[in-house]
């Protein structure tokens, strides 16, 4: 496991990189999920509101399993929002909505964080590389969250798009993805096939970063 060879390493890089990924997942999750209670606030429906979940306090938020498979493998997931479809007034509509916010949302972060990192990186480069690294945690974070989040597998919220649109034409593959949800999410963790997904994407979103900041240089 990446972990416990990096601590037979260097204890000091592994406890870094724990330290960056617990922040990365702090802020991640939370704003990913506020968005989502704030959306739903906004369209109507007070059920997450009432619940304490329109807030950016991560324990309101963090998922044990979610938070271990952070630690782990670099990705997880948060307590679910609850959404009260009665409140809401189309709620096919409003629910694709509500559910996009979260990664909306993450790739949002991303981008002010590696706005952040880009222009510090000239004066902390030898002074203070552990912030750099702190900070080029949390923009790819943000942006594994935000792709690993419209992944078609519930509970995630690609899944409520799918469902919200398509229901009536793929009810039986929506009913075996309800069922079997996370196991897949699990086997795609444990074979590191969610990882060949992800890479590529979080690569490509750090380059046109990249490609926009320079501009300003």
């Amino acid at each position: 496991m990446r972990l416990i060879q990096m601590f037979q390493e260097s204890p000091t890089q592994a406890l870094i990189y724990i330290l960056s990924i617990f922040l990365a997942m702090c802020i991640g999750l939370s704003f990913h999920e506020c968005a989502h209670a704030w959306t739903a606030y906004k369209l109507g429906d007070p059920t997450a509101k009432n619940m304490g979940r329109m807030t950016l306090d991560p324990l309101k938020h963090i998922d044990l399993l979610g938070m271990l498979c952070f630690v782990l493998f670099g990705i997880g997931w948060a307590k679910p929002v609850m959404i009260g479809s009665r409140n809401l007034k189309n709620f096919r509509r409003d629910d694709v909505l509500i559910s996009l916010a979260g990664p909306v949302t993450n790739l949002l972060l991303s981008f002010v964080f590696y706005g952040i990192y880009f222009f510090l990186q000239p004066a902390l480069m030898f002074r203070a590389p552990v912030v750099l690294y702190i900070l080029a945690t949390i923009y790819s974070v943000n942006i594994s969250l935000a792709i690993f989040n419209v992944l078609p597998i519930p509970p995630l919220d690609g899944f409520h798009v799918v469902t919200s649109l398509f229901v009536r034409k793929s009810y039986k593959v929506v009913e075996f993805l309800q069922r079997y949800g996370y196991w897949i999410l699990l086997i795609l963790l444990f074979t590191g096939v969610l990882g060949y997904i992800l890479t590529p994407v979080v690569n490509w979103f750090t380059s046109l970063y990249y490609s926009f900041f320079s501009l300003f240089v």
